[in-house]
């Protein structure tokens, strides 16, 4: 046990991503020098740390281009991909290392980062996701999602349809048809988490179209073992996916996602959407800043 003790005593920075402002966006747990820590031990440093997700960084010797593997774990599990997690991490090695490009090596694949400083300091991050996908959904597996929300088929946007949409992780998009609806979450934590593993989503990416390019979400998040997240980039990314699969917007075009506002901590993210000829990866920026 001492051993064990010894060995999970890295440095972990803290940050909320998504936003200027310590009181809004994310927290996440950055380690940026992993190197020889175990699984268990990184489960059980964000177990302590207590956020969303910590991301663990090991840098790739010698490659001389930014070049990281990187693993995300929340209290409970490891998890493929998460945005948050990634922008503060891109910001932490600006901060370190200075600004320009780098390249995460995720579970899901390959997440390039650009970071950049403006005239103020204020670091901007912007990732890259994996190619997306979005699928249809299985009758069943959205009525029991609707009845664990406590929600009904007839409070969604029938303009957008549920979906499965992948940009690095699993989510299901529900679009409701009101801000009211999407204000009052009050859902079945158990039988919401239950369905979740079974389906291997990550969270549900529950919003409504204030305008064209102007989205409000919440994020149920059950696997980790958090009600709510708060600022998710990676189910941004996976909502540009889906709305550019569904011909909801003509890109290239950037929408804007409020997100954390009914929680207190208010999060804007910036989600990029290209042609998929041009670019296939959805794009997500924002910023993050110390706790």
């Amino acid at each position: 046990m001492a051993a064990v003790a010894a060995a999970a005593d890295p440095t972990v920075l803290r940050l909320a991503a998504f936003t200027q402002d310590p009181r809004g966006g994310n927290p996440a747990g950055v380690v940026l020098d992993a190197e020889g820590l175990s699984e268990a031990q990184m489960l059980a440093i964000a177990a302590r740390v207590g956020y969303s997700e910590t991301a663990f960084l090991t840098a790739r010797a010698g490659d001389g281009r930014g070049e990281h593997d990187v693993r995300y774990f929340s209290p409970l599990a490891e998890v493929p991909f998460c945005g948050h997690a990634t922008i503060a991490s891109g910001v932490a090695l600006a901060r370190r290392d200075g600004p320009g490009e780098i390249l995460l090596h995720t579970a899901s694949g390959p997440v390039p980062v650009r970071t950049e400083r403006d005239s103020g300091g204020l670091v901007t991050a912007t990732l890259t996701s994996p190619a997306p996908a979005v699928d249809s959904v299985d009758g069943d597996v959205l009525a029991r999602a609707l009845a664990a929300l406590r929600w009904s088929e007839s409070e969604l946007d029938g303009a957008l349809p549920p979906r499965v949409a992948y940009a690095g992780a699993r989510h299901l998009v529900l679009a409701a048809a009101t801000r009211a609806r999407l204000a009052e979450l009050d859902y079945d934590f158990d039988a919401l988490g239950a369905l979740m593993a079974e389906q291997e989503l990550i969270t549900l990416q529950l919003v409504w179209r204030e305008a064209e390019l102007r989205f409000h979400a919440r994020d149920p998040f059950p696997p980790g073992g958090v009600v709510e997240d708060p600022a998710t980039g990676a189910a941004a990314a996976a909502l540009g996916a889906y709305l550019r699969a569904l011909g909801a917007i003509t890109p290239p075009v950037t929408v804007v996602v409020h997100q954390g506002e009914d929680m207190g901590r208010p999060s804007t993210l910036r989600v990029q959407v290209a042609s998929e000829s041009e670019r296939p990866g959805i794009a997500v920026s924002g910023s993050a800043v110390e706790l």
